[in-house]
């Protein structure tokens, strides 16, 4: 049966700033950006999933952290870094923001939690040893 996963999209007011944030995180090819700033596509050049990202203006960004009867995260990335001041450095240079609170039982030089333009939660943490 030839079913392959290639991709994930992601939903956001507007995919412009989303596409250049992870474009500026990822190193990813931004290879189509249309409908007036509502559609984005961008692949890695190294091969493997493609990300999509899809505006819609009713969009809301979830809570972080999640509270009862508030809109949850419902997906986040998993970003392995080798220097994590280095990429969150990158991360806020490409549009970021830190997320203001951080998870009190992680290590905050091992893992950090960051969110995309749109508000996302993602996390970038330290390549093992």
């Amino acid at each position: 049966m030839g079913i392959q996963w290639v991709g994930v999209a992601i939903d956001c007011e507007w995919a412009e700033p989303m596409a250049h944030f992870y474009e500026g995180l990822l190193g990813f090819e931004i290879r189509d950006l249309g409908q007036g700033g509502r559609w984005a596509q961008l692949f890695n050049p190294q091969g493997g999933v493609q990300l999509n990202i899809q505006g819609d203006p009713r969009y809301r960004p979830p809570t972080w952290p999640e509270k009862p009867g508030e809109l949850a995260k419902m997906i986040h990335f998993e970003v392995q870094v080798d220097d994590l001041e280095v990429a969150v450095a990158t991360a806020l240079e490409a549009g970021g923001t830190e997320a203001p609170w951080q998870p009190p039982d992680r290590n905050r030089e091992r893992i950090r939690i960051m969110l995309d333009p749109a508000g996302h939660p993602l996390c970038l943490f330290l390549r093992g040893e």
